[in-house]
């Protein structure tokens, strides 16, 4: 698919992924993931999310979002300070299952390490 054929992952799209992945989960992870999953909300991300009308979120646990960036197919997981927006800085491109994120979020709560490295914005060639 090109470029110009890209549209923005729907609500309704959104949500059954979110389900079939939540059936795929085991008991520990569906009850992190029911903790802190939200109703999808699209938040703002300048500039990678400008042409889809942001990103949506799908959990909060603190200061960190949680959500999927339908550009590159994937979760990710930033910090903000402004409720609605994913800062310039904490833009990711990681591509990650939700399942990888939900596992990576746990590792890190219950040993207080990271689990893994960032890949960061498209970078010009």
């Amino acid at each position: 698919m090109s470029d110009m054929d890209w549209e923005p992952i729907g609500e309704d799209q959104l949500l059954d992924l979110l389900n079939e992945v939540r059936k795929r989960m085991n008991p520990l992870e569906r009850l992190f993931w029911d903790a802190i999953s939200i109703i999808p909300e699209k938040w703002k991300q300048n500039p990678y999310g400008n042409r889809g009308g942001g990103f949506w979120a799908v959990g909060l646990i603190g200061r960190v979002v949680l959500w999927y960036n339908d550009v590159e197919d994937g979760f990710n997981r930033s910090q903000y300070l402004t409720y609605g927006t994913i800062p310039d800085d904490e833009y990711w491109c990681n591509q990650d299952d939700l399942e990888h994120q939900i596992r990576k979020m746990m590792t890190e709560l219950s040993t207080g390490e990271g689990s893994g490295g960032r890949l960061g914005p498209p970078q010009p060639i």
